[in-house]
């Protein structure tokens, strides 16, 4: 009987051991993977970003920084800098620094990034020995309650999935926000803006999102219920939404509407000067 014990118990210790085996390949291949697709984000990041007068950056590196939770994030995208934020369900701040320089010679392009210093003190700020021949963009994953101050200048703005006071401008770049909430305010001088609702209606103050010189397009279910203004001085008008829909004179191209819809809500501003306006019907989503 202890013949037959210990044989079994033989059997067992093997088949785990086998099974310890067959799994490491697959284990080590999946972190593998994993390390593969971190890489790959990171390369589609810092591979967009390109504001020297060339089609060549010189250098490029990315700069990772984690900040304790403090509520809020202010971030100063600089002469040069796009800005993208993303809520998740995370206690902490994760920012990714896009560096690119440029110069006449490999060498210089890296002095360059040498002498740039990030400041995390407050604003999340680049700071270098001059203001060309560099650029740094950011992207943020933040806690979905926290408030936002974002400033960008020949950069765009994303933000998705967070709730709080949120405060954006940017000039030359377009803006983008979905699945937001709060009390959301922005704008943009020459950049399309891009806003996607979801749910039955906003949760918090409202939005209220401008450009100047560029098309609006804004996704929103059929039933959101909402004070919808949207409008345009010289573009055109399109909407998939019936109640959402204005009669217009072929005299003119401004436009302009004002209005609760599915018996009102809190504001939804999103306005044009010169472009034109696109009014998706979205899927419902909870």
């Amino acid at each position: 009987m202890n013949y037959e014990l210990t044989t079994m118990r033989s059997l067992r210790i093997a088949l785990a051991l086998g099974l310890v085996l067959l799994c490491s390949p697959f284990l080590y291949g999946q972190e593998k993977a994993e390390k593969a697709e971190y890489k790959a984000k990171y390369r589609e990041f810092c591979s967009n970003n390109n504001w020297s007068n060339s089609d060549k950056v010189l250098f490029s590196e990315v700069r990772e920084m984690r900040l304790p939770e403090s509520g809020s994030l202010n971030i100063d995208g600089g002469r040069n800098g796009g800005i993208q934020v993303k809520g998740e369900n995370r206690s902490d701040v994760l920012i990714r620094a896009c560096i690119q320089t440029w110069g006449a010679s490999d060498e210089a392009a890296k002095a360059i990034a040498a002498n740039l210093k990030i400041g995390t003190n407050g604003v999340v700020k680049a700071d270098g020995d001059s203001d060309t021949n560099w650029s740094v963009s950011y992207e943020a994953r933040v806690p979905r309650s926290t408030n936002l101050s974002l400033k960008a200048h020949n950069g765009g703005i994303s933000i998705g999935s967070v709730e709080g006071i949120l405060e954006f401008e940017t000039t030359n770049g377009g803006v983008n926000v979905s699945d937001a909430a709060g009390d959301v305010k922005g704008r943009t001088t020459n950049g399309g803006v891009n806003v996607s609702l979801s749910g039955s209606s906003w949760k918090g103050n409202g939005l209220d999102v401008v450009t100047t010189n560029g098309g609006v397009n804004l996704s929103m279910p059929e039933n959101y219920a909402a004070n919808v203004e949207t409008g345009t001085i010289n573009g055109g008008f399109r909407s998939d939404i019936a109640s959402l829909n204005v009669e217009r004179t072929e005299k003119t191209r401004s436009m302009k509407f004002n209005a609760p819809i599915n018996g009102g809500g809190p504001p939804i501003r999103v306005i044009t000067t010169n472009g034109g306006i696109k009014i998706n019907a979205a899927e419902r989503r909870p």
